[in-house]
C-alpha cells in the first residue's frame, strides 16, 4: 500500500528550508520576524532632544489707569560728559603763602587740607586752589599755634661734624643737640626729645669749618635762609696763606665763576695780615675755599660768625641754644 504524502505546516511554503539556509530555524512567526527586521538596533536609537524649560514670567504690572506697563524698564542712558569748566586763573595759594614767608609749600598744603587758610575772608580747604596774586591770606589760630611750637636752634658746630646727611667717618651735627650741650638762660625753654623731630639744617657748613649752624623745624625759617629768593647774608672769618694783590681782592668781591656760573657779588676785605672777612649772599658747596684757590690762596681756617641779624657771639664751641622770640634773621 502506498504511503500517504506528508503535509507541510501551514504558512509560507519553504519557510523551514529558508530558515535552514540562513543558519538556523526561527521560532517567530513570519509577521513578527518581518517587523523585527524593520526595527532599528538599540545603538541606533537617538534619545529625544532635551527641552529647556523657560520660567514663566510674572505678569506685567498694570497701571492704575488700566494701561499695562512693561515688566522691566530699560536702563537709563548715561548722561553725556559735561565739558569741564574753564581752568582757574591766578597763582596756587600754597605758592603765594611760601613766597610771602607764611610757611613752606609743604606746610601750606597741610594747612589748606585742614581748613586753616582764609583767602579774602573765605576758608579754603581744597588743594591746588588758585587765587589772585594780591589776595589777602590769613592763617587760622590753629596754624599759628602750630608754627609757634616749632623750634629753631643755633649750634656752634665744631670741625669734624657734617651739617647735613651723614657721611662715612663723620657724625651729623644734629647729634650735638642734647640736654647736656644746651646753653641755658633763666627764660630758656626746657629741652624735650620732640625738639629733634623734623629738625633739619637751614644751610651747610663744611666738615672742616666751624661756627654758626641753624637747625629748624620751621619751614618759614628754612625758606628765608636757603630759598631761591633768599637775600640773607652770612659773615665768615677766613684765615689764609699766600699772596693776594689788589686785583685778586677785586676778583673775590666780584668777577669769579664756579661750575660755569657767575657768582653773586660778595664783600671781601682784609682784617689783618692773614685773615679775610667774607660776606656772602649765597652758599655754593665749599664756595669760599674754591674762591680763594682761584686767586692763589689756601684756606687754613674758616668760621661763620653771623647769619642775617643773628650772631654766634659767645656761644661756646659744641653747644647750642634756642632762637629767642625777640630774634629774627
Amino acid at each position: 500500500m502506498a504511503e500517504r504524502p506528508r503535509k507541510t505546516p501551514s504558512g509560507v511554503p519553504g519557510t523551514r528550508a529558508a530558515a535552514s539556509r540562513r543558519g538556523g530555524s526561527s521560532s517567530k512567526p513570519p509577521a513578527v520576524a518581518a517587523e523585527a527586521s524593520r526595527a532599528p538596533a538599540a545603538a541606533d536609537v537617538k534619545a529625544p532632544p532635551k527641552v529647556r524649560r523657560i520660567p514663566a514670567r510674572s505678569p506685567a504690572p498694570a497701571a492704575s489707569n488700566g494701561v499695562v506697563l512693561p515688566a522691566r524698564l530699560p536702563a537709563p542712558a548715561k548722561p553725556a560728559a559735561v565739558a569741564s569748566s574753564a581752568p582757574q586763573t591766578g597763582v596756587r595759594i600754597s605758592k603765594l603763602m611760601a613766597e610771602r614767608g607764611l610757611c613752606s609749600r609743604r606746610n601750606a598744603d597741610e594747612y589748606i587740607a585742614r581748613g586753616w587758610v582764609f583767602v579774602d575772608g573765605r576758608r579754603v580747604s581744597e588743594l591746588g586752589t588758585r587765587a589772585d596774586p594780591a589776595a589777602v591770606i590769613v592763617l587760622d589760630k590753629e596754624a599759628q599755634a602750630q608754627q609757634q611750637s616749632r623750634m629753631t636752634i643755633l649750634l656752634h658746630k665744631p670741625m669734624g661734624y657734617v651739617s647735613g646727611q651723614p657721611e662715612p667717618g663723620f657724625t651729623p651735627a644734629v647729634t650735638l643737640v642734647q640736654p647736656e650741650n644746651q646753653r641755658c638762660t633763666p627764660d630758656t625753654p626746657v629741652f624735650h626729645p620732640s625738639c629733634l623731630k623734623g629738625l633739619a639744617p637751614a644751610g651747610r657748613l663744611d666738615v672742616d669749618s666751624t661756627g654758626l649752624l641753624v637747625l629748624t623745624q620751621d619751614g618759614r625759617v628754612a625758606r628765608q635762609l636757603i630759598g631761591q629768593e633768599s637775600c640773607i647774608d652770612k659773615e665768615y672769618l677766613v684765615r689764609v696763606e699766600g699772596q693776594l694783590d689788589d686785583k685778586g681782592l677785586a676778583l673775590l668781591n666780584h668777577g669769579l665763576s664756579l661750575d660755569d656760573r657767575q657768582l653773586k657779588p660778595a664783600k671781601v676785605e682784609w682784617l689783618n695780615d692773614d685773615q679775610l672777612r667774607f660776606v656772602l649772599r649765597e652758599g655754593r658747596k665749599r664756595q669760599i675755599r674754591r674762591m680763594c684757590e682761584l686767586v692763589g690762596l689756601r684756606v687754613c681756617g674758616l668760621k661763620r660768625v653771623r647769619i642775617g641779624a643773628v650772631r654766634l657771639a659767645d656761644l661756646p664751641l659744641g653747644q647750642w641754644r634756642f632762637l629767642r622770640p625777640d630774634e629774627a634773621f
